[in-house]
């Protein structure tokens, strides 16, 4: 079931933006997509890089401290495009 790998990959990060009216799972998808680095992320998204550092904190919270090792960025992007796909992005 794809929307229940997408939900107990993401389902902290989703749920917290659902709630807060946030969108930290763009945040981390821009994170990825920019191969983790910071400074084209914060281009990305227009934004400063110190909020970048702080949504990425708040995500880490979120996801769990080893949210950034090698095999559990593989499950959170491969969640993050399922996402995108089953919202039709």
């Amino acid at each position: 079931d794809l929307g229940g790998y997408v939900h107990r990959t993401l389902g902290p990060v989703l749920d917290y933006d659902s709630r807060r009216g946030t969108d930290l799972v763009t945040t981390l998808d821009a994170y990825f997509a920019q191969g983790a680095s910071l400074t084209r992320t914060k281009d990305l998204l227009h934004v400063h890089v110190n909020t970048v550092v702080q949504r990425l904190e708040r995500i880490g919270r979120l996801l769990g401290e080893d949210w950034n090792t090698p095999a559990r960025t593989l499950e959170i992007q491969l969640a993050l495009r399922l996402h995108r796909l089953t919202r039709g992005v």
